[in-house]
């Protein structure tokens, strides 16, 4: 899927709101690979950065974490709201969804057993780095920073992709880049893989993803 260039004196929100403004743009699922690696997790406090419309953070709700999703864009996260209230008060219990600009998030340390962060690629300025390495410390003992994001373009549009938008990186270059500190660390996972999807012919693809996954010691 393709979207236009961003407009250059857009701010982060404007873009974002008009991105989310006309229609949900999301499937409202988990991101499957999350899902699979999560399901062994002992549920606790959990931190999902640009939760979008709230499909992460009401499956860890769902499986017992008490879910905060955090997105830039107020209906991203109005949206999210509703379908938590939708799915019932064993939901809205447990997930919370907040307007937050990343870029100037402070999170409190030590306040979350896991911290997610799926897909946070942006058109528009993102200090993506920074913000996932300040992620980190809100990581308690024990607790798990899970990244997700696209390794490659989707191999239907790659040439549309060749010097524009956000770049992508494999799970090495991604680690080598967060430089996790050893005695803080343990590296759990970080590989890329590749997953089943339908190009927009509906011809079977494949889609590449990098899956890191840090526990702090």
């Amino acid at each position: 899927m393709t979207h236009p260039s961003p407009h250059p004196d857009r701010s982060p929100l404007e873009h974002w709101e008009e991105r989310y403004g006309s229609a949900p743009i999301w499937s409202g699922k988990v991101n499957a690979t999350l899902a699979d690696v999560a399901a062994a997790w002992t549920p606790g406090r959990s931190i999902d950065l640009g939760c979008g419309e709230g499909g992460d953070v009401l499956w860890l709700a769902e499986h017992g974490w008490d879910a905060l999703g955090l997105d830039l864009s107020p209906t991203a996260i109005g949206r999210a709201r509703e379908e938590a209230a939708r799915r019932g008060a064993a939901i809205t219990g447990r997930a919370r969804f907040e307007a937050q600009d990343l870029s100037a998030w402070e999170p409190a340390a030590g306040s979350a057993d896991l911290v997610t962060a799926s897909f946070l690629h942006s058109d528009v300025a993102l200090d993506r780095t920074g913000i996932l390495r300040r992620a980190g410390s809100a990581v308690t003992a024990g607790g798990r920073l899970a990244i997700l994001s696209h390794a490659a373009p989707p191999p239907w549009s790659a040439a549309l992709h060749e010097g524009h938008g956000p770049r992508m990186l494999g799970a090495a270059e991604e680690l080598e880049l967060l430089a996790p500190a050893e005695e803080d660390w343990e590296v759990e996972v970080a590989e890329d893989r590749s997953r089943p999807a339908t190009a927009p012919d509906g011809s079977p693809a494949a889609l590449l993803d990098a899956l890191i996954v840090l526990r702090r010691r």
